[in-house]
């Protein structure tokens, strides 16, 4: 097996509340490349409950027995979104024999996964790992940490968003719909493939130093009460009226050691102008570097674009397939209802075929982000 192997894909993407009017269409649509073998699907919060009928449905209109996926509130594909809508999107591909291993549920610890799957895990050599993962499971961060350094692999993915059932799917043979736990798929080494994440908020101030806080206070910055610090980052704009911050200012936390200026995005979760504190929504520690940024669609489409232009130059042509995985406070909440994200994305890599979700939180190598799209592209 080696990087010249050629890979196909294509997708179909349908809205009708009857899933099996949905399924139907995209069954119709679909343009199975020869010797497809792995497939992709994702369908709104409407659909849940019946994901692994929708997947037996494909498996037996395509043939192909191994998929991964999971429900999102919103989905997106080359042909658009869907938010809050009953839809279902799916991409069917042709890979190399035995270059994708799908997986899971892993619940409490990933030793299992490595006893089930060493042998390929030793003749793969699996670089990156296309995961979903159920928010409401409480070891889920361990969970993805554990995963990236055991395997070890690079980490894309999302964390399922749904009002109801949080199913996901990872199966080869009969398809299971999954809950709780870290589910999905592992890609060998030879599969010439490219990840990038792209911030939706952008610092507006200096990088700061904890010098007090408590569980997830934030007390003290700079050795002076933290919200001094914010309203001297925010401007007059926002600080006349701290209401106005909801939704657009966060505080970021920058990752450690990284070489692409990275950082971690939380909510503020609670002003106190007597004591001039700041509850955020992650736990604070004396000595924790930090930073207020704020949110708005200029910045986030600018970063979008820069990661696009990056991942694409690190092939140098244009990518066979994807899967996007953006957060739910992106997409038409930030970039407006016409499907200006996905625009975005065929504007600069071209009209090629790719499917995702909006998540409850982004994963990207072995840590969960807030506010951040994560793209998996196939070359």
């Amino acid at each position: 097996m080696t990087e010249s192997a050629i890979l196909d894909f294509d997708v179909a993407h349908a809205a009708a509340s009857d899933w099996k009017v949905a399924t139907d269409a995209l069954i119709t649509h679909l343009e199975v490349p020869d010797g497809a073998n792995v497939g992709f699907l994702y369908a709104t919060d409407h659909h849940a409950g019946h994901l692994a009928d929708i997947a037996d449905r494909l498996m037996h209109a395509t043939k192909i027995d191994t998929w991964t996926g999971t429900v999102g509130i919103g989905i997106l594909s080359t042909a658009g979104e869907s938010f809050d809508e009953p839809a279902i999107a799916v991409m069917v591909g042709t890979v190399p024999e035995g270059s994708v291993r799908p997986f899971g549920p892993v619940r409490e610890s990933t030793i299992e996964l490595d006893l089930l799957h060493r042998e390929w895990i030793e003749n793969q050599h699996p670089t990156l790992t296309l995961v979903h993962a159920d928010p409401r499971h409480p070891p889920v961060a361990h969970l993805i940490e554990s995963l990236a350094e055991n395997v070890p692999t690079f980490l894309t993915g999302g964390l399922t968003s749904s009002r109801h059932h949080y199913e996901q799917m990872a199966s080869q043979g009969r398809p299971l719909a999954l809950e709780h736990g870290v589910s999905g798929v592992m890609f060998s080494a030879w599969l010439p493939i490219a990840t990038g994440l792209t911030q939706g908020c952008s610092p507006i101030g200096p990088t700061r130093t904890v010098t007090e806080g408590d569980e997830n206070i934030l007390k003290e910055l700079d050795g002076r009460p933290a919200l001094d610090a914010l309203i001297q980052d925010i401007g007059p704009e926002y600080a006349e009226d701290l209401s106005k911050l909801g939704g657009s200012i966060y505080v970021a936390f920058p990752v450690p050691g990284s070489d692409m200026n990275d950082y971690l995005v939380r909510n503020m979760i609670a002003i106190d102008p007597e004591q001039g504190w700041i509850g955020v929504g992650e736990e604070i520690n004396p000595g924790d570097k930090v930073m207020f940024c704020k949110r708005d669609r200029e910045s986030a489409e600018a970063d979008l674009r820069r990661m696009l232009r990056k991942v694409k130059a690190t092939h140098n042509k244009e990518p066979k397939g994807g899967i996007y995985i953006s957060c739910l406070a992106r997409g038409p909440n930030l970039f407006g209802p016409a499907g200006e994200e996905v625009a975005i994305i065929r504007d600069e890599l071209g009209d090629f075929p790719f499917v995702g979700f909006f998540a409850n939180g982004e994963i990207s190598h072995d840590r969960l982000y807030g506010y951040t799209g994560v793209i998996t592209l196939f070359f």
